[in-house]
């Protein structure tokens, strides 16, 4: 049974950054995608977008693009989640998942294997 432990969460001022890593233990690594996803209190769990370990393609929802960044450490089989410029509207639970065999971001009930998180506070 697969497993994924997200971390490197914390508090961040405004304008900061940080690293957000998301562990494989038990799966074959490069026939996964792994998505990451926030969910801000009261609101719904969105994507912000995918890595294929295949090869380290990645791709980004709208919210993501210019200030997110996703690469993969094969050997240590975790992706990591690189977030720069943090805005107040970045708070959030940071969540990754895992999707075997395809390529590209899909949507959230598509995933097989998820963590549990890691909490996010950006403050202004």
């Amino acid at each position: 049974e697969g497993r994924l432990v997200e971390s490197g969460g914390g508090l961040v001022q405004r304008g900061g950054s940080l690293q957000l890593s998301c562990a494989v233990f038990d799966l074959t690594f490069e026939d996964y995608a792994i998505g990451w996803f926030r969910q801000a209190p009261g609101k719904e769990r969105v994507g912000l977008g995918c890595i294929w370990n295949g090869d380290g393609t990645s791709y980004y929802e709208a919210s993501a693009k210019g200030r997110f960044t996703l690469s993969r450490d094969i050997l240590r089989d975790t992706v990591y989640l690189q977030m720069n410029s943090l805005k107040p509207d970045d708070t959030a639970r940071y969540y990754c998942a895992a999707l075997w065999g395809i390529r590209g971001c899909q949507g959230i009930n598509q995933y097989d294997y998820w963590g549990q998180g890691t909490q996010v506070t950006v403050s202004s």
